[in-house]
C-alpha cells in the first residue's frame, strides 16, 4: 500500500465525492494553492490510486428495477472451468460485479435488470448455457438501504 499524507487523503475524499471539482476548486477547500494541488492529484493517479473517473448513472431512472446476488457454483472444481467462467462472464453486461468466494459458493455476481422476466432470460439464456455452471442461486433485493461508490478513506488511512 501506498503511503498518503492527510492532503492527499483529503483530496481523494473530495474527488470521490465529486470528481467534477477543478483542482482550483479543491485547492480552495483544502486552502492550498492550485499548482501544487494539481501536482498532488495528478502524483495520485500516476500511483493507481485514482483508477478512473466516471459518470454515475442512475439505474432506476434508466429503468433497471431489478438488483440480484447470485450465488454459482462450478460444475467441476479447476482452474481452467474457473479461467473460462471468468472470462464469460466479463462478456455479460448485465453482470456489474463478480467475486469468487469462500465457504458454500464459487463465485457472486451482482446482476442489474430490467425486471425479474428480463432476469429470468438472463439466467436461462446466459448464465445456464455455460458449461462450467453447475448450480445457480438467486437472492434478489427489495429495498437499497445503502449505495455508495466511496471508500472509507477515514476509517482505513
Amino acid at each position: 500500500m501506498q503511503e498518503i499524507g492527510p492532503q492527499d487523503r483529503r483530496i481523494l475524499e473530495l474527488l470521490q465525492v465529486n470528481a467534477d471539482r477543478s483542482s482550483a476548486e479543491i485547492a480552495e477547500q483544502l486552502n492550498m494553492s492550485q499548482s501544487p494541488c494539481w501536482r498532488r492529484i495528478n502524483r495520485l493517479q500516476q500511483a493507481g490510486l485514482i483508477s478512473k473517473q466516471v459518470a454515475l448513472l442512475d439505474r432506476e431512472a434508466l429503468g433497471m428495477e431489478l438488483v440480484a446476488f447470485t450465488t454459482i457454483n462450478l460444475s467441476k472444481a479447476g482452474r481452467l472451468n474457473m479461467e473460462k467462467l471468468e472470462a464469460a462472464v466479463e462478456q455479460l453486461e448485465e453482470v456489474v460485479e463478480c467475486y469468487t468466494m469462500t465457504g458454500a459458493w464459487d463465485y457472486m455476481l451482482k446482476i442489474i435488470a430490467r425486471d425479474i422476466r428480463h432476469y429470468e432470460q438472463f439466467v436461462r439464456n446466459k448464465l445456464l448455457e455455460l458449461p462450467m455452471i453447475g448450480e445457480v442461486h438467486s437472492h434478489l433485493a427489495v429495498t437499497e438501504i445503502k449505495n455508495t461508490t466511496e471508500l472509507p478513506l477515514k476509517t482505513q488511512l
